[in-house]
C-alpha cells in the first residue's frame, strides 16, 4: 500500500466529522441491481464506516475491513452490532466465507491492482454483487474552485486522484468499470451517477481538506500554508458537488 492509502489514521476524527455519509438511494440502487436479499457483505478499506452504516442499518451484516487501526477504533464508535470488524489491508484477506455483497467507497483505488479482480471474486458467491462508488468533492461554485486551485497550486498541482488505468474523464465508462469490462470474473457491468450537494461553511470545507491524502502527505508546514492560503479565498459557504459515480457488476457463475 501506498504512503498516501495508509495516511488516514491521524484524522480519524476529522475524517468522522467532515465527510459526507452515503445517501439512501445508493442503497435502494445496489439492492435493485442485486434483484435477490443480500444478507451478507464485506467492505474493502471501511475508514470510520459512513458506507458500513449505510448498508448495515438496513439489515445486512456487514464484515468492515480496514488497515488503519485508528480509523477502525473510530468506525467501531458508530456502527450497529451486525457489523464485524477486520484489521486488514484488502491483500491479507484470506478467502473463506463468501458474501453477496463486495463494496469499496471511495477505496478501491487504494487496492493493489495486481490480482484483484480474481482476489474480490474468491470473496463473492456465484451471482454476487460488486460495487464501487465515490467521486470527486469541489466547490460547485467555477470561480471558487478557480480560486481555491490557485491558492493550492504553489503546494500542490492537484488534491485529486487521478484515474488508476489512465482512463480518461470524458471516456462513457470510467474506471473501475473500465476493467470490470475487461475482467473474465464479472458480467453485467453498470455504471450510474448519483446526484450530490453538499452546504458547508469554510472552516468545514479545510477541515474536509485536512482529510484528503494528497495534503496529508505534504510536509506539515506546507500543509499548514496551504490550508490557511485556501481559508483566504473562500466565501463564508461554500456549495460543494459531491456526485457519485456507482459501478456495479455481477460475479459470474462457476462453470
Amino acid at each position: 500500500m501506498s504512503g498516501r492509502a495508509l495516511s488516514f489514521g491521524g484524522v480519524a476524527a476529522a475524517y468522522e466529522r467532515f465527510r459526507p455519509g452515503y445517501p439512501v438511494e445508493l442503497f435502494a440502487m445496489v439492492m435493485a441491481y442485486a434483484g435477490r436479499p443480500v444478507p451478507t457483505a464485506l467492505e474493502i478499506g471501511a475508514g470510520t464506516g459512513k458506507a458500513t452504516r449505510l448498508f448495515a442499518r438496513r439489515g445486512i451484516a456487514v464484515t468492515a475491513t480496514e488497515p488503519d487501526g485508528s480509523m477502525l477504533a473510530e468506525l467501531r464508535k458508530h456502527v450497529p452490532a451486525n457489523v464485524a470488524t477486520v484489521r486488514a489491508a484488502f491483500e491479507d484477506l484470506r478467502p473463506g466465507e463468501r458474501y453477496g455483497l463486495v463494496y469499496a467507497a471511495a477505496a478501491l483505488h487504494w487496492t493493489n491492482p495486481e490480482g484483484r479482480w480474481p482476489r474480490i471474486a474468491a470473496l463473492l458467491e456465484p451471482g454476487g454483487v460488486f460495487a464501487s462508488f465515490g467521486g470527486p468533492f469541489r466547490p460547485a461554485d467555477a470561480a471558487v474552485q478557480e480560486a481555491v486551485s490557485a491558492a493550492r497550486a504553489p503546494f500542490l498541482e492537484s488534491d485529486e486522484i487521478p484515474s488508476p488505468d489512465g482512463t480518461p474523464p470524458d471516456h462513457e465508462m470510467q474506471w473501475p468499470g473500465s476493467e470490470l469490462q475487461r475482467s473474465e470474473w464479472f458480467t453485467d457491468v453498470q455504471q450510474a451517477v448519483i446526484e450530490r450537494h453538499v452546504t458547508m461553511t469554510a472552516h468545514d470545507y479545510v477541515g474536509h481538506l485536512s482529510t484528503v491524502s494528497a495534503y496529508l502527505v505534504l510536509p506539515a508546514s506546507a500543509r499548514e500554508q496551504a490550508f490557511s492560503r485556501i481559508r483566504q479565498v473562500l466565501p463564508d459557504t461554500v456549495e460543494m458537488t459531491a456526485d457519485l459515480t456507482v459501478h456495479l457488476a455481477r460475479r459470474r457463475h462457476e462453470d
